[in-house]
């Protein structure tokens, strides 16, 4: 937890990393540790758990903090930890968000409640909730309207940001790039904004982004690292490079359902025990196989390797 207090220092690739389930459809705490230390390995520079490449709706609350308490474990103090802790229940998010917390969680990730649509000052009203629950918890909004039915508005978003020291940030996972430029002109350069689409990543750095946390990252994680280093160093041209050369490998991970595709990819690769997702998702078909098979040839010199693990 050595970067709770001082959360501008959580910069750069912070890897979403999927849950390991094993091929009866349990917890595999042995492949989520191997997937952490991988991580670690290739340059991640922080771990999160719990988003939605984590498959966080098809778990328990027992579940899910039993997954956190792993990666808190593995992840120790070597980079920030940024757990997804929220839920479409008031209740269930404040007993997870207070289990990540006590596991060590640098940060908190609260997702948008889903389903519900809530209106934008309902939204005002749960994130200042769980905000003032958790007033020395850092807690970045996790705005992803494809999935929740619901959109953080810029100024619902800089609203909190002005209202609660401890929102510090946001994920941004919207395609409207106009939304990430309205929430970084409406907060100023303070507030942290990462991005959560894969191809908008790297447009996000010079409008002031703090980072990506891309789903890429658990097939690539040195090239989505890689990335943010050559930007931050004013290396374009390389940072380009890796941009469009990684195009293959975007469009393999959303094959099917993410992270159905990520999940195949690395069973075959040995990092992963099973490529077992819970239902509603159901593994990749042939074709998607196929897809992903071709996919992966065309962007090999990207993926990184799974030795020593």
């Amino acid at each position: 937890m050595k970067f709770r207090s001082d959360p501008a220092r959580i910069t750069g690739a912070l890897a979403p990393v999927f849950t390991p389930f094993t091929d009866e459809g349990e917890l595999d705490h042995e492949s989520l540790r191997r997937m952490v230390r991988w991580q670690l390995a290739n340059g991640s520079r922080g771990v999160s758990i719990g988003g939605s490449t984590g498959e966080p709706s098809s778990q328990s609350l027992a579940e899910r903090a039993a997954a956190i308490r792993t990666v808190a474990q593995e992840v120790g103090d070597a980079v920030p930890f940024l757990p997804g802790t929220g839920t479409a229940q008031l209740e269930e998010t404040l007993e997870l968000t207070s289990i990540a917390r006590d596991a060590g969680a640098d940060m908190a990730l609260i997702i948008t409640p889903y389903y519900a649509r809530p209106t934008q000052e309902a939204l005002y009203v749960w994130y200042s909730t769980v905000a003032t629950e958790f007033p020395d918890l850092p807690i970045v909004a996790y705005n992803v309207p494809v999935r929740t039915a619901v959109d953080l508005a810029p100024e619902t978003f800089a609203r909190l940001f002005r209202d609660h020291d401890n929102i510090v940030g946001i994920k941004e996972t919207t395609k409207d790039f106009e939304h990430f430029s309205r929430t970084m002109y409406l907060c100023g350069q303070e507030a942290l904004m990462w991005s959560g689409i894969e191809l908008l990543c790297l447009p996000l750095i010079p409008l002031g982004g703090t980072g990506f946390i891309s789903a890429l990252s658990n097939i690539a994680p040195a090239a989505v690292a890689e990335t943010y280093d050559a930007a931050i160093a004013g290396d374009w041209d390389r940072a380009r490079a890796l941009h469009y050369g990684v195009h293959p490998l975007v469009d393999l991970i959303f094959a099917e359902t993410n992270p159905a595709p990520a999940k195949w990819l690395m069973a075959q690769r040995g990092l992963i025990g099973s490529d077992h997702v819970r239902p509603p998702l159901v593994g990749l078909s042939e074709q998607g196989r196929r897809r992903v098979t071709e996919l992966a040839r065309q962007g090999e010199q990207y993926l990184t390797p799974v030795e020593g693990t």
